[in-house]
């Protein structure tokens, strides 16, 4: 089992930027791919980001291109979400998600493709 913590979230006002971070714990034996996710209230889930074992790929949401930036730190076993410029439209909880044995390189965008996922943290940018 894989445990994911997000961490990070909080209220900040339109223009401002936050950096979550998300630990992952466990048996993790393979490469993984990484990615974010976010829901707002009464919205579905959405692909926000991904990025692959080695950090060399990556692909964003085009809602957040040019904003947002994934990174990773494999001897920690994080990953990272920058936010910058935020939006009121970017107000959700955020989740991590590991998608396994995906080889170095592969980057995951469907959800159905993640294997675990943490509790999420909450978002909130005032306008």
């Amino acid at each position: 089992q894989v445990k994911l913590v997000e961490s990070g979230g909080g209220l900040v006002q339109a223009g401002g930027s936050l950096r979550l971070s998300c630990a992952a714990s466990g048996r993790i034996f393979s490469y993984y791919a990484m990615g974010w996710f976010r829901q707002a209230p009464g919205k579905e889930r959405e692909f926000v980001a991904t990025i692959s074992w080695h950090g060399g790929n990556t692909v964003y949401a085009d809602s957040v291109k040019g904003r947002f930036t994934i990174s990773r730190d494999n001897a920690k076993n994080t990953v990272y979400l920058e936010m910058n410029r935020l939006k009121s439209e970017d107000t959700a909880v955020y989740y991590c998600a590991a998608s396994i044995q995906r080889g170095v390189t592969a980057v995951v965008l469907p959800s159905e493709d993640y294997d675990y996922w943490g509790q999420g943290t909450q978002v909130t940018v005032s306008s």
